[in-house]
């Protein structure tokens, strides 16, 4: 006999006493199979007996979590926990039972088969006509479709917030190289806006093969550098990484160097090298880099014709809130860049 059906033994007669009992008795057995039959997964639980044990279990609660009336029926609900299931949901439902209230939980639950799936419980006391706590009724209803579409979709807004962000910094970058490039000569205004440009997408491709992840220092200067004449350019330093979000504005620096070396100083020459070293400050976590030229023509020469220096200047302060120091010397420039490695997120133009 279903343990929540009440019996009516005792209930004889023909009056309107026996008449109301077997009514009732109908509408349990009503109950019962309203229960058992529903989709909606359910399950009733006695919080009389010691360890809360479940009482009822409906086809739908068995086919739901794959296990028979057998393995259910007198268990308590927390066998379809598992390892990753929140502490913070199963702590409200043990507060909702002992204060003898109602809850609503999304809580993540596994099938006998080791398969997790999400649960909306809805979870309801149960009193007799005294408003004493008799059972506990709980329904519960597979979300999982609904939680990974929620999921998805906040997968993707943050997806296009990112390629929000970055499409904003680079326009913000070009937006920089049109307004700063010397446009007085209108094919070196040109030359100059598309050389800037392909260095930006060098460093795009960098950072694409990267998985926009920070990136090594090395392979961002040789990507800008090596068009100039790598056989001519040293490098020396330990490996250091490169936040992502400075890895554009920061190959812009290096492209302009390098332009310039090329054009108008020591790369200018077949006698002229350049050295670029760096190290890592761990004391404030900045990477302190030092661009060297020698065997160039002579440095009034390059000082005149600009040598980029506003271009370096903005983008090294504004973008990157480093610190930037050019010293023309007789054997030719010296460039030091101080920037920092962490909490860096460059500003437009």
């Amino acid at each position: 006999m279903n343990p929540l059906i009440a019996p009516s033994h005792g209930l004889t007669g023909d009056g309107p006493a026996a008449a109301s009992a077997q009514g009732l008795a109908d509408r349990r057995e009503l109950a019962f199979i309203a229960v058992e039959r529903t989709r909606m997964p359910m399950v009733i639980t006695d919080p009389r007996q010691a360890g809360h044990p479940i009482v009822l279990a409906n086809k739908a609660f068995l086919h739901l979590t794959g296990y028979s009336a057998e393995e259910t029926i007198g268990r308590n609900c927390r066998f379809l926990q598992g390892p990753d299931t929140s502490r913070a949901s199963i702590d409200e439902i043990r507060t909702a039972v002992a204060q003898d209230r109602g809850v609503t939980v999304e809580l993540l639950n596994y099938r006998k088969d080791g398969s997790s799936f999400w649960n909306q419980l809805c979870l309801s006391p149960i009193h007799d006509d005294d408003g004493q706590l008799i059972y506990f009724f709980g329904s519960q209803l597979d979300i999982s479709e609904r939680r990974r579409a929620e999921d998805q979709e906040a997968v993707e807004r943050r997806l296009l917030k990112e390629i929000d962000h970055r499409a904003m910094n680079v326009l913000a970058i070009v937006e920089g190289i049109v307004r700063l490039s010397n446009a007085t000569d209108a094919k070196r205004y040109a030359a100059s806006v598309q050389g800037r440009v392909r260095a930006l997408s060098r460093a795009h491709t960098l950072l694409a093969g990267h998985g926009w992840r920070a990136i090594p220092l090395t392979q961002l200067i040789k990507s800008q550098v090596d068009p100039y004449g790598s056989e001519r350019i040293t490098l020396e330093g330990p490996e250091v990484t490169v936040p992502a979000q400075i890895v554009q504005p920061l190959a812009l620096v290096l492209h302009e160097l390098a332009m310039n070396a090329a054009i108008h100083g020591a790369l200018s020459l077949s006698t002229g090298a350049v050295t670029i070293d760096w190290r890592e400050d761990p004391t404030d976590h900045r990477f302190r880099m030092r661009w060297r030229e020698v065997g160039g023509p002579p440095p009034a020469m390059v000082r005149t014709d600009g040598f980029g220096e506003t271009m370096i200047k903005a983008i090294v302060q504004r973008q990157l809130r480093g610190e930037l120091q050019q010293d023309w010397h007789s054997d030719g420039l010296k460039t030091e860049i101080s920037v920092p490695l962490a909490g860096n997120a460059p500003s437009g133009g």
